[in-house]
């Protein structure tokens, strides 16, 4: 398989099958593709399909198979942002934010991740519950607004804002902790908790979380008791 990204601010990647090879995504994934692209859709087994419904994923994907010689396919991000390309092997593997998968290729496998600490699901930001990307071969991930990449060396943390963090390596540990002073706390706008990613491993944080301009936007809505 080969790929491009494309589209600048509105990102997708274009995939170049030879035959026979496939690339898998979720429901509603494929933007579009060359007639000789068969489309199956699959679950995977139940405890595969309820595990990705509980992190915010479709239970059943799509597998896309080149016929009767090379295929292609594009897959385009769903918000404004980028599209980064992982390299997933037995040495490289990933916990990334739920739904932040975009596509793969056949070998590269997700599974629900449930973080250790409970606190750093319910109160930091990414969620109690996130995804494992393991196997061989190239993973997609959408990205909102800007990737930002860091290598943490052993024992080396960053601190973030809640809904930044896009993705980290399975080797990288997460966890929270509250804003330290009364004034900070009631007037620094920046909420109660912070997440905390400690390494070794690679970290991927974005720009503009889809929740923060959600909720940026909400003062500027219609309200439903407005008068018409």
């Amino acid at each position: 398989m080969k790929y491009e990204i494309k589209g600048g601010n509105f990102p997708a990647v274009i995939c170049s099958l030879e035959a026979n090879e496939t690339m898998i995504t979720e429901g509603g994934g494929m933007s579009w593709m060359s007639p000789n692209m068969k489309m199956e859709t699959v679950g995977g087994g139940i405890g595969k399909m309820f595990g990705r419904m509980f992190s915010g994923e479709r239970m059943f994907r799509n597998r896309y198979t080149a016929q009767n010689g090379n295929g292609e396919i594009a897959f385009a991000s769903g918000f404004p942002g980028e599209i980064r390309a992982l390299d997933v092997s037995a040495q490289n593997e990933y916990v990334v934010q739920k739904c932040s998968y975009l596509a793969s290729t056949e070998g590269v496998s997700t599974a629900v991740f449930f973080q250790k600490k409970l606190g750093a699901g319910l109160f930091g930001g990414e969620g109690f519950i996130m995804q494992k990307i393991s196997g061989n071969g190239t993973a997609f991930l959408e990205i909102d607004g800007s990737a930002i990449e860091y290598d943490l060396g052993v024992g080396e943390q960053i601190i973030v804002d809640t809904g930044h963090v896009v993705m980290m390596s399975s080797t990288c540990t997460m966890n929270i902790e509250t804003v330290k002073g009364v004034k900070n706390v009631l007037f620094g706008g920046e909420g109660l908790f912070n997440t905390v990613v400690t390494g070794p491993g690679k970290v991927i944080l974005q720009t503009m979380p889809t929740a923060k301009i959600a909720q940026a936007l909400i003062p500027y809505l219609p309200s439903s008791n407005s008068d018409n």
